[in-house]
Protein backbone atom coordinates (compact mmCIF):
# COMPACT_ATOMS: atom_id res chain seq x y z
CA UNK A 1 0.00 0.00 0.00
CA UNK A 2 1.14 3.20 -0.67
CA UNK A 3 -1.50 5.56 1.22
CA UNK A 4 1.13 8.94 0.95
CA UNK A 5 2.83 9.46 -2.27
CA UNK A 6 4.81 12.60 -1.40
CA UNK A 7 4.83 15.75 0.49
CA UNK A 8 4.57 19.00 -1.83
CA UNK A 9 5.26 22.35 -0.29
CA UNK A 10 3.75 20.81 3.47
CA UNK A 11 1.07 19.43 1.62
CA UNK A 12 0.41 15.54 1.41
CA UNK A 13 -0.38 14.14 -1.71
CA UNK A 14 -2.42 10.99 -1.32
CA UNK A 15 -2.54 8.00 -3.87
CA UNK A 16 -6.70 8.13 -2.80
CA UNK A 17 -6.65 11.98 -3.83
CA UNK A 18 -3.91 12.06 -6.93
CA UNK A 19 -5.98 8.57 -8.05
CA UNK A 20 -9.57 10.78 -8.32
CA UNK A 21 -7.17 13.98 -10.20
CA UNK A 22 -6.06 11.59 -12.81
CA UNK A 23 -9.18 10.16 -13.07
CA UNK A 24 -10.68 13.11 -14.03
CA UNK A 25 -8.13 14.01 -16.25
CA UNK A 26 -8.47 10.95 -18.11
CA UNK A 27 -12.00 11.27 -18.58
CA UNK A 28 -12.16 14.63 -19.73
CA UNK A 29 -8.99 13.90 -22.25
CA UNK A 30 -11.10 11.36 -24.13
CA UNK A 31 -13.97 13.42 -23.92
CA UNK A 32 -12.56 15.97 -25.48
CA UNK A 33 -11.51 14.15 -28.38
CA UNK A 34 -14.99 12.92 -29.24
CA UNK A 35 -16.10 16.35 -28.83
CA UNK A 36 -13.14 17.30 -31.81
CA UNK A 37 -14.91 14.35 -33.35
CA UNK A 38 -18.34 15.17 -33.52
CA UNK A 39 -17.48 18.75 -34.05
CA UNK A 40 -18.29 20.05 -30.88
CA UNK A 41 -16.78 22.84 -28.58
CA UNK A 42 -14.21 20.77 -26.25
CA UNK A 43 -13.89 23.84 -23.81
CA UNK A 44 -17.18 22.31 -22.34
CA UNK A 45 -15.78 19.45 -21.49
CA UNK A 46 -13.80 21.14 -18.63
CA UNK A 47 -16.76 22.66 -16.74
CA UNK A 48 -18.89 19.49 -17.38
CA UNK A 49 -15.87 16.78 -15.83
CA UNK A 50 -15.69 19.29 -13.08
CA UNK A 51 -19.05 19.69 -11.74
CA UNK A 52 -20.19 16.14 -12.43
CA UNK A 53 -16.99 15.24 -10.11
CA UNK A 54 -17.38 17.71 -7.39
CA UNK A 55 -21.33 17.11 -7.12
CA UNK A 56 -20.35 13.14 -7.63
CA UNK A 57 -18.22 13.26 -4.63
CA UNK A 58 -20.55 14.88 -2.63
CA UNK A 59 -23.40 12.83 -3.32
CA UNK A 60 -21.05 10.07 -2.46
CA UNK A 61 -20.21 10.70 0.78
CA UNK A 62 -23.95 11.77 1.82
CA UNK A 63 -24.61 9.01 0.66
CA UNK A 64 -22.33 7.12 2.82
CA UNK A 65 -23.17 9.14 5.76
CA UNK A 66 -27.24 8.45 5.30
CA UNK A 67 -26.37 4.29 5.26
CA UNK A 68 -23.96 4.98 8.78
CA UNK A 69 -26.54 7.52 9.94
CA UNK A 70 -26.76 5.22 12.78
CA UNK A 71 -23.49 4.27 13.90
CA UNK A 72 -21.72 7.37 12.27
CA UNK A 73 -17.62 8.18 13.62
CA UNK A 74 -15.94 11.55 13.17
CA UNK A 75 -13.92 10.03 11.08
CA UNK A 76 -16.47 9.70 8.22
CA UNK A 77 -16.79 12.81 7.86
CA UNK A 78 -13.05 13.16 7.03
CA UNK A 79 -12.06 12.24 3.36
CA UNK A 80 -12.99 8.41 3.66
CA UNK A 81 -15.97 7.02 2.88
CA UNK A 82 -17.95 7.43 -0.05
CA UNK A 83 -21.12 5.20 -1.70
CA UNK A 84 -20.39 4.65 -5.62
CA UNK A 85 -23.86 4.47 -6.13
CA UNK A 86 -24.87 8.01 -4.18
CA UNK A 87 -22.01 9.52 -6.85
CA UNK A 88 -23.54 8.07 -9.63
CA UNK A 89 -26.92 9.37 -9.66
CA UNK A 90 -25.42 12.90 -8.04
CA UNK A 91 -22.98 12.87 -10.77
CA UNK A 92 -25.99 11.99 -13.65
CA UNK A 93 -28.03 14.48 -12.48
CA UNK A 94 -25.52 16.95 -12.97
CA UNK A 95 -24.54 15.92 -16.24
CA UNK A 96 -28.02 16.19 -17.76
CA UNK A 97 -28.42 19.62 -16.26
CA UNK A 98 -25.59 20.57 -18.08
CA UNK A 99 -26.50 19.04 -21.46
CA UNK A 100 -29.52 20.84 -21.18
CA UNK A 101 -27.38 24.17 -20.34
CA UNK A 102 -24.90 23.69 -23.14
CA UNK A 103 -27.68 22.21 -25.66
CA UNK A 104 -25.74 18.84 -26.07
CA UNK A 105 -27.73 15.86 -27.57
CA UNK A 106 -28.61 14.11 -24.42
CA UNK A 107 -28.00 10.57 -25.79
CA UNK A 108 -25.00 11.32 -28.41
CA UNK A 109 -22.92 12.68 -24.96
CA UNK A 110 -24.29 9.94 -22.64
CA UNK A 111 -22.81 7.21 -25.20
CA UNK A 112 -19.30 8.91 -25.89
CA UNK A 113 -19.46 9.71 -22.13
CA UNK A 114 -19.62 5.76 -21.26
CA UNK A 115 -15.48 4.40 -21.74
CA UNK A 116 -14.19 7.78 -20.30
CA UNK A 117 -16.20 7.38 -17.28
CA UNK A 118 -15.38 3.64 -17.01
CA UNK A 119 -11.48 4.97 -17.44
CA UNK A 120 -12.10 7.12 -14.63
CA UNK A 121 -13.24 4.34 -12.49
CA UNK A 122 -10.71 2.03 -13.18
CA UNK A 123 -8.27 5.06 -12.02
CA UNK A 124 -10.13 5.73 -9.12
CA UNK A 125 -10.09 1.90 -8.05
CA UNK A 126 -7.04 1.60 -8.18
CA UNK A 127 -6.36 5.14 -5.83
CA UNK A 128 -8.74 2.99 -3.38
CA UNK A 129 -6.39 -0.30 -3.40
CA UNK A 130 -2.99 1.73 -3.06
CA UNK A 131 -4.76 3.70 0.05
CA UNK A 132 -6.26 0.70 1.63
CA UNK A 133 -9.70 2.66 2.37
CA UNK A 134 -11.10 -0.89 3.29
CA UNK A 135 -13.20 -1.48 0.61
CA UNK A 136 -11.41 -5.11 0.50
CA UNK A 137 -13.17 -8.08 1.38
CA UNK A 138 -13.02 -11.90 2.54
CA UNK A 139 -9.75 -13.88 3.38
CA UNK A 140 -8.35 -16.00 0.34
CA UNK A 141 -5.59 -18.75 -0.40
CA UNK A 142 -5.33 -17.33 -4.35
CA UNK A 143 -1.83 -16.07 -4.94
CA UNK A 144 -3.07 -12.66 -5.60
CA UNK A 145 -4.65 -11.86 -2.00
CA UNK A 146 -3.22 -8.94 -0.40
CA UNK A 147 -2.43 -8.33 3.47
CA UNK A 148 -3.22 -4.36 4.44
CA UNK A 149 -1.69 -4.41 7.35
CA UNK A 150 -1.80 -0.55 7.43
CA UNK A 151 -5.32 -0.11 5.92
CA UNK A 152 -7.91 1.55 7.39
CA UNK A 153 -9.52 -1.68 7.81
CA UNK A 154 -6.01 -3.79 8.68
CA UNK A 155 -5.40 -7.12 7.68
CA UNK A 156 -3.00 -9.76 9.04
CA UNK A 157 -4.40 -12.57 6.33
CA UNK A 158 -4.53 -12.35 2.69
CA UNK A 159 -7.77 -10.76 1.40
CA UNK A 160 -9.20 -10.14 -2.35
CA UNK A 161 -8.07 -7.11 -3.69
CA UNK A 162 -11.53 -6.30 -4.75
CA UNK A 163 -10.74 -2.76 -5.98
CA UNK A 164 -8.18 -4.08 -8.41
CA UNK A 165 -10.76 -6.16 -9.75
CA UNK A 166 -13.50 -3.50 -9.89
CA UNK A 167 -10.40 -1.48 -11.53
CA UNK A 168 -10.03 -4.98 -14.29
CA UNK A 169 -13.72 -5.25 -14.99
CA UNK A 170 -13.89 -1.48 -15.94
CA UNK A 171 -11.00 -0.85 -18.10
CA UNK A 172 -12.58 -4.06 -19.82
CA UNK A 173 -15.42 -2.27 -20.30
CA UNK A 174 -13.61 0.90 -21.27
CA UNK A 175 -11.46 -0.79 -24.35
CA UNK A 176 -14.79 -2.30 -25.58
CA UNK A 177 -17.37 0.97 -25.55
CA UNK A 178 -13.78 2.56 -26.86
CA UNK A 179 -13.60 0.04 -29.82
CA UNK A 180 -16.72 0.31 -30.77
CA UNK A 181 -18.45 3.86 -30.11
CA UNK A 182 -18.30 4.73 -34.15
CA UNK A 183 -20.41 1.63 -35.11
CA UNK A 184 -22.36 1.37 -31.80
CA UNK A 185 -25.47 4.02 -31.33
CA UNK A 186 -25.78 6.06 -28.49
CA UNK A 187 -28.18 3.81 -26.80
CA UNK A 188 -26.47 0.53 -27.46
CA UNK A 189 -23.18 2.16 -25.75
CA UNK A 190 -25.20 3.53 -22.23
CA UNK A 191 -27.14 0.16 -21.83
CA UNK A 192 -23.80 -1.97 -22.70
CA UNK A 193 -22.13 0.03 -20.24
CA UNK A 194 -25.17 0.00 -17.44
CA UNK A 195 -25.33 -4.17 -17.60
CA UNK A 196 -21.27 -4.60 -17.54
CA UNK A 197 -20.62 -1.96 -15.09
CA UNK A 198 -23.54 -3.87 -12.81
CA UNK A 199 -22.89 -7.00 -13.48
CA UNK A 200 -19.32 -6.32 -12.33
CA UNK A 201 -20.18 -5.06 -9.36
CA UNK A 202 -22.62 -7.80 -8.18
CA UNK A 203 -19.78 -10.49 -8.78
CA UNK A 204 -17.39 -8.24 -6.88
CA UNK A 205 -19.91 -8.43 -3.60
CA UNK A 206 -19.93 -11.79 -3.74
CA UNK A 207 -16.55 -12.01 -2.29
CA UNK A 208 -16.86 -8.35 -0.13
CA UNK A 209 -18.02 -8.58 3.51
CA UNK A 210 -21.46 -6.36 3.52
CA UNK A 211 -24.59 -6.46 5.73
CA UNK A 212 -27.05 -8.12 3.83
CA UNK A 213 -30.65 -5.56 2.83
CA UNK A 214 -32.84 -7.68 1.06
CA UNK A 215 -33.09 -11.31 -0.40
CA UNK A 216 -29.93 -12.45 0.79
CA UNK A 217 -28.52 -9.60 -1.35
CA UNK A 218 -26.64 -6.75 -0.05
CA UNK A 219 -27.69 -3.18 -1.12
CA UNK A 220 -24.95 -2.78 -3.79
CA UNK A 221 -26.10 -5.67 -5.26
CA UNK A 222 -29.57 -4.26 -5.44
CA UNK A 223 -28.38 -1.31 -7.15
CA UNK A 224 -26.28 -3.64 -9.49
CA UNK A 225 -29.50 -5.50 -10.57
CA UNK A 226 -31.28 -2.05 -11.38
CA UNK A 227 -28.36 -0.74 -13.09
CA UNK A 228 -28.69 -4.44 -15.48
CA UNK A 229 -32.25 -3.79 -15.57
CA UNK A 230 -32.13 -0.71 -17.06
CA UNK A 231 -29.57 -1.54 -19.20
CA UNK A 232 -31.58 -4.51 -20.44
CA UNK A 233 -34.44 -2.28 -20.92
CA UNK A 234 -32.56 0.13 -23.33
CA UNK A 235 -31.20 -2.71 -25.16
CA UNK A 236 -34.05 -4.58 -25.63
CA UNK A 237 -37.65 -3.27 -25.65
CA UNK A 238 -39.10 -2.64 -28.91
CA UNK A 239 -39.92 1.46 -28.41
CA UNK A 240 -35.71 2.37 -28.77
CA UNK A 241 -35.71 4.31 -31.50
CA UNK A 242 -32.37 3.44 -33.25
CA UNK A 243 -30.78 0.35 -34.19
CA UNK A 244 -27.85 -0.98 -32.67
CA UNK A 245 -25.41 -0.34 -35.38
CA UNK A 246 -26.13 3.03 -36.62
CA UNK A 247 -23.23 5.14 -36.36
CA UNK A 248 -22.56 7.55 -33.98
CA UNK A 249 -20.08 9.97 -36.12
CA UNK A 250 -22.54 12.43 -37.26
CA UNK A 251 -21.43 15.98 -35.72
CA UNK A 252 -24.45 18.43 -35.02
CA UNK A 253 -26.03 20.60 -37.51
CA UNK A 254 -25.75 23.68 -35.53
CA UNK A 255 -23.21 22.82 -32.60
CA UNK A 256 -23.37 23.48 -28.88
CA UNK A 257 -22.02 26.92 -28.08
CA UNK A 258 -18.22 27.97 -28.83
Amino acid sequence: MYPTLFHLFGITITSYGASKALAALAAGWLLSREFRRLGWNPAVVTNLVLATTVVGFLGAKLYYLAEHANDMMSHDLGGSGFTWYGGFLAGAATFLLLARHYRLPIATLAGISTAPLSVAYGMGRIGCLLAGDGTYSRPTSLPWGVTFTHGTMPTTVPVHPTPLYEALAAFATAALLWRVRRRWQPSTMVAVYLILAGTARFLVEIVRINTKAWLGLTQPQLWSLALVAVGAAVLLLPWRRWSPTRIVDQPLATGPPR
